[in-house]
């Protein structure tokens, strides 16, 4: 599969984590939302993965982790929304299924342009940056080394880690970005309405149940 013209990327939230985005105007890092004691809502992830991240360092920005960065995937249904899916995993947390997670939408290359306009470092990795190891680059005419199909196949499972490739950007991400917001159901779909409320960016909210398991 061919570099898409105009590559997307996809971060997932619970649903109850969408008002206090908003309210900040960004997506903070792991190693921020660490520091944090107000309440931001339910956490997804795997601690012993943030814990990793936080000890991986990007070849391509010396001195950057990647639990420095908010990270992102290439395609919605990825492999850990497949986790938090099946909940079968000892290390998962969060047990609320996929239902209430969020699909948050932006464009890859207006996302580089606000990070560069803004001093705000970024890598792409070609695989799962929670691995012991993963190529990782900052230029992205080498996107044409991602595994695209992997990226975007429907199963997946000879091609875990060359799925989960991720783009990362240091720090935080503006709202403002996202320009679609997937979910699984009606319901959800009015609970992220209400969110957002009299925001100032009310990206579309649309069920999109091919994202999802």
């Amino acid at each position: 599969m061919l570099v898409p013209t105009e590559p997307k990327i996809y971060h997932i939230v619970h649903v109850d984590r969408l008002r206090s985005i908003i309210k900040d105007g960004y997506l903070w890092c792991d190693a921020k939302m660490r520091q944090r004691t107000d309440d931001t809502g339910t956490m997804i992830g795997m601690n012993t993965i943030k814990q990793r991240r936080l000890g991986n360092y990007l070849r391509s920005r010396p001195g950057l982790r990647v639990g420095d960065c908010v990270p992102f995937y290439f395609s919605p249904r990825s492999v850990m929304l497949y986790v938090i899916h099946m909940a079968d995993n000892p290390e998962l947390i969060y047990r609320g299924g996929q239902g209430p997670i969020l699909h948050l939408e932006a464009d890859l290359r207006a996302a580089v342009a606000w990070a560069d306009g803004n001093g705000l470092r970024w890598a792409v990795t070609a695989s799962n940056a929670g691995s012991g190891y993963f190529e990782d680059f900052s230029d992205l005419a080498r996107l044409g080394r991602l595994d695209w199909d992997a990226i975007h196949a429907k199963y997946w499972s000879d091609n875990r880690e060359r799925k989960q490739a991720e783009f990362l950007i240091e720090c935080l991400f503006d709202w403002g970005l996202v320009t679609r917001v997937g979910v699984h159901s009606r319901t959800i779909q009015d609970k992220v309405l209400t969110a957002m409320g009299w925001a100032a960016h009310r990206p579309p909210v649309e069920i999109k149940p091919d994202w999802y398991y």
